[in-house]
């Protein structure tokens, strides 16, 4: 049994809430890079210009690459022979997430859900966690803006309707979506599980770096078949027409009940923050 002391999760905490604010990730850079050589809309391409001077600027200055620094969402996985001492998980995550805003000041966006009044510290995170085998504590970080969060849908389709119903499901979601999630955008989406496995799957989808390829040939094809779809509706960089509305499609499965066909989509806008520490 391995013990960490929980003032190590604090401190990873605090120092990914702003690096994942103030350091895109190289895949990112990249498939802005691909945006700009594809697109076919002039305005698309500058747009793209613009999202990778601001992406440097950012990370140069260490400012936020967007004024909506985000919900603080952190993924836990933890090694089962791991003893945490000296403190409570989510109160460490939550101290890391207070030091990180405040001492990087980060708009703070988290509020009370009926009277809206702001917490002040863009506390409490929401923290997923999942045991894992070993001994080490893999923390993720990775602040949801709230444009593109009003976007997420899970729904229960009917179980005949099978991929079609998933891949329409995706595409309308999409077209709906529009500008409203400030594209080029991640489309994070899993089907099957129960509505909140599904939800938590495609959340995770997100994390998956963009290029890479999925382990499963199936759901491979059909992200590849997604991008297609979803870019050929035209609407383009920040819903301004032109080719490249997707940078990228991120699928996932869990098996499900024979009676039922949940599925998640989440989308995620161009600052794909995310940051990653094992300890």
């Amino acid at each position: 049994m391995r013990e960490i002391d929980v003032a190590e999760i604090t401190e990873a905490v605090r120092q990914m809430s702003q690096t994942a604010n103030f350091d895109l990730g190289k895949d990112v850079i990249r498939a802005f890079e691909w945006g700009l050589e594809t697109e076919e809309s002039a305005t698309g391409k500058a747009i793209f210009k613009a999202l990778i001077e601001n992406a440097m600027i950012a990370r140069d200055e260490k400012v936020p690459m967007c004024q909506d620094t985000g919900f603080s969402v952190v993924f836990v996985d933890m090694g089962q022979d791991v003893h945490l001492v000296g403190g409570s998980l989510e109160a460490a995550i939550n101290e890391g997430v207070r030091r990180g805003y405040e001492e990087g000041f980060l708009r703070k966006s988290i509020c009370d859900p009926f009277t809206r009044a702001n917490t002040k510290d863009n506390t409490p995170a929401v923290v997923i966690t999942q045991i894992v085998d070993g001994d080490r504590v893999k923390l993720i970080m990775a602040p949801k803006g709230g444009g593109s969060e009003n976007m997420a849908r899970v729904t229960m389709l009917t179980p005949s309707g099978g991929k079609k119903a998933v891949m329409d499901f995706i595409v309308q979601r999409c077209q709906e979506a529009g500008s409203n999630p400030c594209p080029p955008v991640i489309v994070g989406a899993a089907v099957g599980g129960t509505p909140e496995k599904a939800a938590i799957l495609a959340k995770r989808a997100l994390l998956r770096q963009i290029g890479s390829q999925n382990p499963d040939p199936e759901l491979a094809e059909m992200e590849a078949e997604l991008m297609t779809r979803i870019n050929n509706l035209g609407m383009g960089p920040q819903g301004l027409g032109g080719r490249n509305y997707a940078l990228a499609v991120h699928l996932d499965k869990h098996p499900c009940h024979i009676a039922t066909l949940p599925l998640a989509v989440q989308i995620c806008c161009h600052a794909s923050r995310h940051k990653e520490t094992i300890l």
